[in-house]
């Protein structure tokens, strides 16, 4: 069987977390993307070689303004954050006008809730699928894998809302900005990082380092992550490790600056930060 004659698409490359442009994490998105097949929009997320490449479509849902979905280079995920605040700001900038004050994302997880803000956009963070400790060998695993003492280690707990995380919690921030992955030990694992920042020493611009290692997809390690920061975020709140609202620096290793937002306002969690477009044009699929 051919294939159907190729098609022309807008494109949008954008920075999220960031207002700066190449201090996020970057986010392909395709406008207007119904039509595309399954196995084209993974050949294209593997082919952009980007943590993750979404495609908008309408929605299929009454209440969603948008339909995502969320392809890394090698799979398909139920939810991604940096996706989801990317693609709600390139669909708002192509000219999206929400049916309420809100915006409503329709994805694999199902409706995400987003709002605007004075920093940008901000989701409202999806429940957990997994949570509670992990087990003893699996941490035992990622342990070694990340070359910790197993004094290092706080704490460690399943943060799965839909995109695998599991997360430890380190005393310091030095240890975060210092681990040297063996990423062959970590494969198929989604694996985030969190220390405090001690005012004294690091400042006052943030007040935990997180990083977020993903083995085996086109980027190992990941810029700027908000699933990871919405799961990271209702754990700790959950058991009083952080305040109701605060920021996360991430991808200073990499030559990143992101900044992740966190309020609680009420039962409910909110993700937000900066999104900023680097590149606008089509393509041909």
């Amino acid at each position: 069987m051919s294939n159907p004659p190729p098609r022309r698409f807008d494109f949008k490359q954008l920075d999220v977390f960031s207002d700066v442009p190449l201090k996020g994490n970057p986010l392909a998105v395709v406008l207007g993307a119904d039509g595309i097949s399954d196995s084209r929009m993974a050949a294209f997320a593997n082919w952009t070689n980007l943590s993750e490449t979404t495609f908008l479509l309408a929605p299929q849902h009454p209440q969603a303004d948008y339909r995502v979905r969320i392809f890394t280079t090698s799979t398909e995920l139920p939810f991604a954050g940096h996706p989801t605040l990317g693609s709600c700001h390139a669909w708002l900038e192509a000219g999206g006008v929400p049916k309420g004050q809100e915006i409503v994302q329709e994805c694999g997880v199902g409706l995400v809730r987003i709002r605007r803000n004075d920093r940008g956009l901000a989701f409202l963070a999806p429940p957990l699928l997994k949570s509670g400790p992990l087990e003893a060998d699996l941490l035992e695993r990622v342990r070694k894998a990340l070359g910790l003492a197993a004094e290092a280690i706080v704490e460690a707990q399943w943060v799965d809302n839909g995109a695998g995380w599991l997360a430890l919690m380190l005393k310091d921030r030095q240890q975060v900005l210092t681990l040297k992955p063996d990423y062959p030990q970590l494969l198929d694992l989604a694996v985030g990082v969190i220390a405090p920042w001690d005012r004294a020493v690091d400042g006052d611009e943030a007040h935990f380092e997180v990083r977020g290692f993903i083995a085996g997809d086109g980027m190992p390690e990941d810029p700027a992550t908000g699933s990871l920061n919405a799961g990271l975020a209702q754990w700790m709140l959950d058991k009083g490790l952080a305040p109701s609202s605060y920021v996360v620096s991430q991808g200073l290793t990499m030559g990143r600056a992101g900044r992740i937002h966190v309020e609680q306002i009420g039962e409910e969690i909110w993700i937000g930060g900066a999104v900023v477009t680097c590149i606008n044009g089509s393509l041909t699929l």
